[in-house]
């Protein structure tokens, strides 16, 4: 993580929003942030990590939100911008705000706590929160990225159990807890064990003697089938033979049918062959005049009824063009009168204008008349606000007092300092209370485990060892009953003079005698299995033993750190209750009624300040509304001077003074009404006269139309009578010269709905038919055998192929069963083989399985390789530690994951590195911070890393701040990027590039840069 902008407003003493940009301080690689005691700079941590992790070092996230809020401020804003990822190449920007309520101050609103992902140049809210992003959670964060005042050793204080699991966490360890893995394989493999042995279990009676026999059998088989096949084979040649003639023998019996049947069909396809000669001429010749009649009688009856039509119209058009011709006339009159009535129009929208002008002069009059008393008012008015405001303005500035907001700024400091180092206190002496109790509890149990040592033995491992070789001399014993009873398998087939299996010897003078029993086998394993059992739980014991002393050291260890804490914080609260004391404070209840007490002087300077702003406020409101009533008069004065100049101009341009006189006393409603009237009799006689027009034109159009209609039915008709008069001739001339005698008979013929085609094709079909039959009966009479066929020889011959191919088939099932049973032997004996080769490398992969496990029971693996990290980290740590003590120091870790120092001034001796003095604390504590950071560098694939001290230079002399600065100005090299936060000035003078915190008394915590 690699910060970029820290933005902060209303956070303890950050009253404004204030911005820490870290851009230039980081590039720097060695950076401070300097100031003042309780100016607000370890604040920076505090908004950092409320800005991640949504809680403080100080103040818990829950019930404590008030005491973080500036007591000037009803809002707590942080946005906090960053790179996380890989290498640094993702920004982000995390959010914290809270609200007070506006009812209740002390209420603080629940926060709004947001994370964004930069995407494409914007930020886009996103679901993780900081430790996905950042990879740690908040205690591991303190402790290897920012580390808080006070917090600087917390690493080292650590318990062993807390710090692996840090380490676990820090360094994803937890892929080293293989115990899990390992059981599930091991509860695999012995479940496909037993699937093995099943399976051999099912396949113990088969042997290469049974697949011989079947060999044997399958070649009889084989003989007797191919005798049949060629029995079958020739009776099947005769059987299709014959069924040829049989099918040429049915064939001529259905030729035969259909000879006789064309025969019944002649008469009928004689008179079909008439019917279709006449209809052909009647449809060929006759129809088509017949046809042309039809049209012409249509054409002449349509032109009869359209002339009778046309007739009676041309009357009715004449008296409709005369009423219309009239009515044009009379509106083409009213119409020429629009100019005159128009302008009378025009003359009463002047009317209109007239009672405007004089209705806003009347308007102007009333408003001067009321203006003018309201004129006088406000310069009383003024008077009086004048000389309030001017004596409150002087009380304000006699209570101002700048040291009042100073000493509240500093008591408010306190206020919370005391709380906080009485919150620690009551924390810490509950944590010692628990931790008493732990060693207690730690000592009972394991005094408890130690009486289960039974006598003889001087402790656990002497009792481990004495199991272990009665274990080993039961499966000695186990091993010769297996074998003396796999031996005893082969023993009862040896024959004097024949070799033995296993050595060769024709000769056995002493065979082994009967095998152990079952039984006694058995009851081997129990042993073996109890024996087993009982050095498992004496590792137990002793592992549970070790645990539990290592724990009570540790447990007593933290007990004295937490005492010696407990005494700092109290020498701590008595420095402050001391420098109080001085001021006649003796408790927080007398500080806090301190600084209530000026909370109210200052409360009521405020009030006075704020009074005279608003007496200036309000004075300044009145001249403003003096100033507009003043612009109002002036303006009403000049409105009344324009409309009376106006109304003049108005009158004189009227056309009619007689016909408007009568209106100027009327409402001007009435007025819009009369005008309305009169422009819509305008626009409706305009509509009316068009219309006119265009209804006549289109009558005297249709007129003409039909005229010219009349005459041409008149032609139309006939010319019809004409033609249909010539066509009648033509059509009995035709009749008469074909013979159709009969008009009915050839008016039906017409109306006949004949298929001539399906007709001709039926009659050329049978006469195919005819043909084509009458030639395969004489082809078929020829072959030879057909006259002769017999049915019944035919189905004998077939019912003796047919029992001679069942007999086929049932020789070839049961080759097919044989071969199916002989492949089957076949792969039964390969799985066999195959399943033995498995069953022995499975047993081999459970005896190394049962191994691992106990290597990695109980997280063994996982406490292994996290204490491999820890003692690379102390390695990494002490290329700084030794060069920072001279070559005096070095930092180890025991098998317990507890700290020691090597002291080489002392002859190499090792102490507890709790033992240190505070400056040589200090520089173990950051080493192995540094060190910690390192390491989380390369997890993280980031080619930088940062690092935040707060404080923790107090205890170190000038030498050796002087060699732990060179120490930090060195990182930069090392691509690190530190920041402190000190008020130390040794430290300002040698940071070239830094930010200063400054308390303003009235601004609150105010950032400034060296940079400029």
């Amino acid at each position: 993580m690699i910060p970029i902008k820290l933005s902060i407003q209303g956070l303890y003493s950050y009253k404004e929003p204030q911005t820490i940009d870290f851009t230039q301080l980081t590039a720097a690689g060695l950076f401070g942030i300097f100031g003042a005691v309780g100016s607000g700079k370890s604040s920076i941590l505090e908004a950092i990590l409320l800005a991640l992790y949504g809680s403080t070092e100080r103040l818990s996230d829950k019930g404590e939100k008030n005491s973080m809020v500036n007591l000037q401020s009803d809002i707590l804003q942080i946005n906090f911008e960053f790179t996380a990822g890989n290498n640094h190449h993702i920004s982000y920007l995390a959010r914290y705000a809270v609200k007070r309520n506006p009812r209740n101050f002390e209420d603080i609103r629940p926060a709004e706590h947001t994370f964004y992902r930069k995407q494409d140049g914007e930020m886009v809210p996103i679901s993780e929160k900081a430790e996905a992003i950042i990879g740690m959670k908040k205690e591991h964060f303190k402790q290897t990225v920012i580390i808080p005042q006070g917090k600087f050793r917390e690493f080292i204080d650590l318990r062993p159990g807390p710090r692996a699991d840090m380490m676990k966490e820090l360094f994803g360890l937890e892929r080293f807890d293989l115990s899990g893995k390992t059981g599930t394989l091991a509860k695999t493999a012995k479940e496909e064990r037993i699937r093995l042995q099943t399976k051999l279990d099912a396949l113990e009676g088969l042997n290469p003697e049974m697949l011989s026999d079947k060999m044997e059998e399958k070649q009889g088989l084989e003989k007797l089938l191919k005798k049949q096949e060629e029995l079958c084979d020739l009776t099947g040649r005769e059987l299709q033979q014959m069924q040829g003639i049989r099918e040429k023998h049915l064939e001529l019996k259905v030729q035969q049918q259909s000879w006789d049947s064309l025969e019944r069909q002649i008469p009928e396809i004689e008179r079909k062959k008439k019917e279709l000669k006449a209809f052909l001429e009647a449809r060929t010749h006759l129809f088509p005049v017949w046809e042309k009649i039809q049209e012409e009688e249509l054409s002449l009856e349509e032109a009869s009824v359209g002339f009778t039509d046309c007739s009676r119209f041309r009357l009715a058009y004449e008296e409709e063009i005369k009423k219309l011709e009239d009515e044009e006339t009379s509106l083409k009159e009213k119409a020429e009168k629009r100019s005159e009535r128009e302008a009378k129009i025009r003359d009463l929208q002047k009317v209109l204008e007239i009672q405007a002008i004089q209705e806003k002069r009347r308007a102007a009059e009333e408003k001067l008349n009321a203006l003018k008393p309201d004129m006088e008012n406000f310069s009383q008015q003024e008077q009086v606000l004048k000389e309030q405001w001017e004596k409150v303005d002087r009380e304000a500035e006699k209570a101002e007092n700048t040291e009042n907001r100073e000493l509240l700024a500093s008591y408010g400091n306190k206020v919370r300092d005391w709380q906080s180092l009485t919150s620690r206190s009551r924390e810490i002496r509950e944590e010692m209370n628990a931790m008493e109790q732990q060693v207690q509890q730690f000592a009972h149990q394991a005094d408890s485990i130690g009486r289960k040592l039974p006598p003889g033995y001087r402790d656990f491992e002497e009792w481990q060892h004495a199991q272990k070789a009665a274990i080993q001399i039961l499966e000695t014993e186990k091993e010769k009953l297996i074998a003396k009873k796999a031996l005893q398998h082969q023993a009862h087939i040896l024959t004097e003079g024949e070799p033995c299996p296993l050595c060769g010897s024709s000769e056995h003078p002493a065979p082994l005698s009967p095998a152990p029993s079952q039984d006694l086998l058995e009851k081997a394993k129990d042993e073996l299995k109890q024996a087993a059992k009982t050095l498992e739980q004496i590792q137990e014991m002793a592992r549970d033993l070790l645990f539990l002393q290592t724990r009570k050291e540790n447990e007593s260890l933290n007990l004295q750190n937490r005492a010696e804490a407990l005494k700092r914080i109290d020498e701590e609260l008595n420095v402050l209750q001391q420098e109080l004391a001085k001021e006649g404070i003796r408790d927080l209840e007398s500080l806090q009624t301190a600084q209530r007490k000026l909370e109210v002087e200052i409360g009521n300077q405020k009030a006075l300040q704020v009074k005279s702003r608003a007496l200036r406020k309000k004075l300044d409101e009145l001249r403003m509304a003096m100033e507009k009533n003043r612009n109002e008069f002036q303006e009403m004065e000049q409105q009344l001077l324009q409309a009376s100049s106006t109304l003049k101009a108005k009158e004189e341009e009227i056309s009619d003074p007689d016909f408007t006189a009568a209106y100027l006393q009327r409402s001007s409603d009435t007025i819009h009404q009369t005008i309305a009237k009169v422009r819509e009799d305008i626009r409706e006689t305009n509509n009316l006269l068009d219309s006119k027009r265009k209804v006549l034109s289109d009558t005297k159009s249709k007129a003409a139309t039909n005229l010219a209609n009349l005459e041409n039915f008149k032609q139309k008709r006939e010319k019809a009578a004409e033609k249909l008069q010539g066509l009648n001739e033509n059509f009995e001339l035709l009749r008469q010269e074909l013979g159709f005698s009969d008009k009915e008979h050839l008016v039906q013929l017409f109306a006949l709905k004949m298929d001539t085609d399906q007709m001709d094709q039926e009659i050329r079909e049978h006469e195919k038919n005819y043909s084509v039959v009458k030639s395969r009966i004489a082809a078929l009479e020829q072959v030879p055998g057909v006259n002769a066929f017999r049915q019944e020889a035919f189905d004998e011959l077939k019912i003796k192929h047919a029992a001679e191919s069942e007999e086929l088939e049932k020789i070839r099932k049961q080759l097919t069963l044989l071969n199916k049973s002989i492949s089957d032997i076949r792969e039964k004996l390969e799985e066999k083989s195959r399943l033995s080769e498995l069953f022995e490398k499975l047993e081999l992969r459970l005896s190394y399985l049962k191994e691992l496990e106990q290597l990695f029971k109980g997280n063994g693996f996982v406490k292994y390789v996290s204490r491999i990290y820890l003692r690379e980290l102390c390695n990494t740590a002490n290329l700084r530690f030794t060069r920072l003590t001279k070559n005096s120091l070095s930092l180890e870790i025991d098998d317990n994951n507890t700290f020691w120092v090597t002291d080489y001034l002392n002859g190499g001796k090792k102490r507890l590195l709790k033992t240190l003095s505070g400056g040589q604390t200090f520089q173990a504590s950051l080493c192995l911070a540094l060190a910690l950071a390192e390491k989380v560098k390369s997890l993280n694939q980031a080619d930088q890393s940062f690092f935040f001290l707060d404080e923790g230079f107090g205890a170190l002399d000038r030498n050796s701040l002087r060699i732990v600065f060179e120490t930090l100005k060195a990182l930069r090299h090392e691509n690190r990027i530190v920041g402190i936060i000190s008020h130390v000035e040794e430290l300002q003078q040698e940071i070239e590039v830094y930010a200063g915190i400054r308390l303003d008394p009235e601004r609150g915590s105010q950032v400034s840069y060296s940079f400029g």
